[in-house]
């Protein structure tokens, strides 16, 4: 018989593995080589003369895979808390936004910062989700809205990635609003975001997906439409922001191109869930803005879940609309407002938030062969994490293998 030795191995271990509903594996064991999980089961049936260099004693935690944020603008510079306090006095975001704030206030804020002080403001914001058990995140530009601003946020985004215990998706969203020096000429500007921008930061190696603002104070179905064009000519996979203020049927567009994921979809008609479902997008709900924002259309959960669309949940941790840094309240909140179940909230940053980063192969489940990213709680059942109003009981975070 072939002796098994691994690098590490999880004792005394409650698993929510997270493959067919919570996947609830007790009184178990896991096993970690090379970066990856080896074994698990129950404790019980480890193997005869397994070894492991390290060998830890969970007391009898909860163990679920990393926790996944598939939709932050985490790199920005400035504060729009003026804006919040705008809109609580009555003037509504449309406005703020024809005003010249909104995403521009941030453009100008965020082109005006150097390399290093986009890090420094952004490592707070990063450092609170990593607390919260976060292995991997999607950081998108889009306050940038030039090329060497949008490749600054990019590069911050790589060097977290490179200089921090977590996994980072990079997505470019040029076509997140136009910029100053293009107001009036949208269509010359996505000239730009298609020709000259998306190419460049491809080439550097910058860009993992792409993204636009479909809405009538972003960019309609026909011109996020030639971003699409533009990113399938690189091989890049989409993603969009959809339906979130009115129904641009941008959903049904971003499944015609296989897309990722449509996220918010407070607006999502049945033809978008439908092309959704059949195309195998993820619907990603982003319960912060849609609080902060005092919306009043919910997001279509039923008719998501009837059509067997997945349901990943994300911070959106964003300067205006849900300037929030807690996966963990993010959970809470889908159960609060969207009515959604506790194994929904867990699936929404685990395994479904994988797979709107198409990243299923690789995290959000603990299985063998995927990477060894886990979050260990002292919790009393898996419903936990989306019970607790600000609560935190992370005990200990493993990523790719290693104790955190």
């Amino acid at each position: 018989m072939k002796l098994m030795q691994w690098d590490s191995c999880w004792l005394n271990v409650h698993l929510a593995t997270m493959r067919e509903g919570y996947g609830e594996i007790r009184d178990a064991a896991i096993a970690v080589k090379d970066g990856r999980i080896a074994w698990l089961g129950p404790q019980a049936e480890l193997p005869s003369g397994w070894q492991a260099s390290a060998v830890y004693d969970a007391g009898s935690a909860w163990m679920t895979p990393g926790l996944i944020d598939s939709h932050t603008h985490l790199v920005y510079a400035g504060n729009r808390s003026n804006e919040f306090e705008a809109r609580l006095n009555g003037v509504a975001y449309e406005d703020i936004a024809h005003q010249g704030g909104g995403i521009v206030a941030t453009v100008r804020a965020t082109r005006a910062a150097s390399e290093e002080e986009l890090l420094a403001a952004t490592l707070p914001r990063l450092h609170s989700l990593l607390k919260e058990g976060v292995t991997t995140l999607e950081i998108k530009s889009g306050y940038g809205l030039d090329l060497a601003s949008e490749a600054r946020i990019l590069r911050v985004a790589r060097r977290i990635a490179a200089s921090f215990p977590v996994r980072v998706s990079t997505t470019f969203l040029g076509a997140h609003a136009v910029p100053p020096e293009f107001a009036g000429r949208s269509d010359d500007y996505l000239r730009v975001v298609c020709e000259e921008m998306m190419p460049a930061l491809a080439t550097e190696g910058l860009i993992d997906a792409v993204d636009a603002f479909c809405e009538k104070i972003g960019f309609s179905a026909a011109q996020t439409e030639r971003v699409f064009q533009a990113a399938q000519a690189l091989g890049l996979p989409v993603k969009l922001h959809a339906e979130q203020l009115s129904d641009q049927q941008g959903a049904a567009l971003t499944a015609r191109y296989q897309g990722l994921s449509a996220d918010h979809l407070e607006y999502l008609s049945q033809d978008g869930i439908a092309a959704m479902a059949s195309a195998g997008t993820v619907a990603v709900l982003l319960p912060g803005a849609f609080y902060f924002l005092r919306e009043t259309q919910l997001p279509p959960v039923a008719a998501l879940r009837a059509a067997g669309v997945p349901i990943a949940l994300a911070t959106d941790c964003n300067p205006g609309t849900s300037p929030m840094t807690s996966l963990l309240l993010t959970m809470n909140m889908a159960c609060t407002l969207f009515r959604m179940t506790p194994l929904e909230a867990l699936q929404g940053v685990t395994c479904h938030a994988a797979r709107a980063l198409g990243l299923a192969q690789e995290t959000g489940k603990l299985e063998v062969g995927l990477s060894a990213d886990f979050a260990i709680w002292d919790i009393d059942r898996p419903a936990d994490l989306a019970y607790f109003i600000g609560g935190n009981f992370l005990k200990e975070k493993v990523f790719r293998g290693r104790l955190q």
